[in-house]
């Protein structure tokens, strides 16, 4: 068919007895920008999976162009022309930008003999400028931030000339400004005839750029519709079903104010150099603080000076009237503050191992004795957490990379609960989660602060932030500009706040 690029036909896989995708059929047209939607643990990581070449259907073809796909061969799709860029871009980390986006098309001279840098390193540098820039080409990827990895994995794709591209929540870690910049190269390489799958949480980001829709709900196509005849309550009505209403499922008007208790956590004058300087604020018991501002303002430079990750050069922290030596970790938590970082999957996770294994890292030294671990321990800790966290895995064995974002963020947290902290960190804690898991999770929260908990909240997704917090801070360029009570704190405020005084009144958003 002229009109189509991908035909997926009755696709089905299962895990064990866990239906992942249910006789999926659905068509990309060549040149379209196709969004893929669904809670986590619709299908939609398993499906991009499978057409990537990384996991083989139980049941069903992929055609592309016309010819079968080879599935189950990550060589076999990407030479077909799939390419497919991660929440998580995968990367060769100790490698460079130059050396991840030429890897396996390395340009030679000398027959094969020499590699010819030079002319990698401009191709790099042209790819990277398209994406926006600012990426240091001699660094190793590993030390980038989220943001330049995923240009590095997005650069990588390019080279490749794809047919069919599939962004995973590819905004999740850009600014506006690179959120804009993104936009306009997807809208250019759909003019030039690339198809691109968009999965995405974001809906404000379908109805931007889709031409079409597709839902999944519970492993099964619930339905594919021209994006000009969805609205919001529509789209969330096919995701989540027809039972349930946007406003149950994002937790209506968001916590009522309640009384804070005693000052647990107070940052008086933190200083690092480069990053952030003369930080001053306090959280209350039973309180949760939002804590803005724009990319790069300095918030998860905070949350990791708390959290023992990196040491500041002055001020103090108190918890609970007792002063926080900075610089480590386990001082951190044994103290009781606990961060759980914006990076799940390289800061927050160990993903080989098994659910269970994760929920109780934090509390190893617990649950042993004489050095010995207690196997039945662990797995009764962890089976408490996955319950009362609702975190849906095949069992506590299975390995936390098997499970959805939402799931894996549960996890994150579920390890965080796990050491009975005073305090919590959370640093972009429903970041490329779905709206059910992300209402979940905004009613743990707030449930955890009913029970006297003291949380430091980072967010991008400002709605969200001004729904969650009984306070707002802002931070502009390291520095802190204001804080907002609950009653004060508007979208407006906010940005006035986070933006340079030239920008406050030019651009819209923070992230």
């Amino acid at each position: 068919m002229s009109d189509v690029l991908v035909d997926i036909q009755r696709v089905s896989k299962h895990f064990g007895g866990v239906r992942a995708l249910r006789e999926v059929s659905l068509a990309i047209a060549p040149g379209e920008v196709h969004a893929l939607c669904g809670e986590n643990g619709a299908g939609k990581s398993t499906l991009i999976e499978i057409l990537s070449g990384s996991c083989r259907p139980n049941a069903g073809q992929v055609l592309l162009a016309g010819r079968r796909l080879g599935l189950g061969n990550v060589g076999a799709c990407e030479q077909a022309g799939v390419a497919v860029i991660h929440q998580e871009p995968v990367a060769f980390g100790h490698l460079s930008a130059v050396d991840n986006i030429f890897v396996g098309r390395e340009l030679t001279l000398a027959g094969g003999l020499l590699l010819n840098r030079r002319a990698m390193r401009r191709g790099a540098s042209e790819l990277l400028a398209d994406l926006g820039g600012g990426v240091d080409l001699a660094c190793p990827v590993r030390c980038l931030p989220p943001a330049q990895r995923q240009r590095v994995a997005m650069a990588r794709a390019i080279l490749r000339d794809a047919k069919l591209l599939i962004l995973d929540e590819p905004t999740a870690s850009l600014s506006e400004r690179e959120t804009a910049v993104l936009f306009a190269l997807i809208r250019r390489l759909r003019n030039q005839g690339v198809s691109v799958l968009y999965v995405s949480h974001r809906l404000e980001e379908v109805f931007a750029l889709a031409d079409r829709v597709s839902v999944l709900r519970d492993g099964r196509l619930v339905g594919t519709r021209l994006a000009g005849e969805l609205d919001r309550a529509t789209l969330i009505a096919m995701m989540v079903g027809p039972e349930a209403s946007e406003s149950s499922r994002l937790g209506g008007d968001g916590p009522a104010p309640g009384k804070a208790g005693e000052a647990l956590l107070e940052v008086s004058g933190l200083t690092r150099r480069g990053a952030f300087e003369d930080i001053t604020f306090t959280v209350r018991a039973g309180e949760v603080v939002g804590l803005a501002g724009l990319v790069g303002a300095g918030r998860s430079d905070v949350a990791r000076a708390l959290g023992g990750v990196d040491e500041p050069d002055g001020g103090l922290v108190k918890l609970a009237g007792e002063i926080l030596p900075g610089g480590s970790v386990r001082r951190a938590i044994a103290g009781g503050l606990v961060l759980v970082p914006e990076d799940r999957h390289r800061q927050g996770l160990v993903l080989p191992m098994s659910v269970g294994a994760n929920l109780t890292l934090s509390v190893l030294r617990r649950l042993t004795r004489m050095g010995l671990t207690r196997p039945a321990r662990e797995r009764r800790m962890a089976g408490r957490i996955m319950g009362e966290l609702d975190i849906r895995a095949e069992s506590d064995r299975a390995a936390v990379s098997t499970l959805s974002g939402g799931n894996q963020q549960k996890v994150v947290l579920g390890k965080a609960l796990a050491a009975k902290p005073k305090v919590l960190v959370l640093d972009e804690p429903t970041r490329g989660v779905d709206v059910a898991a992300k209402a979940q999770l905004h009613r743990t929260i707030r449930l955890l602060a009913d029970r006297g908990m003291a949380t430091l909240l980072i967010s991008s997704d400002l709605p969200e932030l001004l729904s969650a917090s009984d306070r707002v801070v802002v931070m502009r360029a390291g520095r802190i500009t204001g804080e907002l009570t609950r009653d004060e704190a508007t979208q407006e405020r906010v940005l006035h706040l986070a933006l340079p005084p030239d920008r406050a009144n030019t651009e819209g958003g923070a992230s």
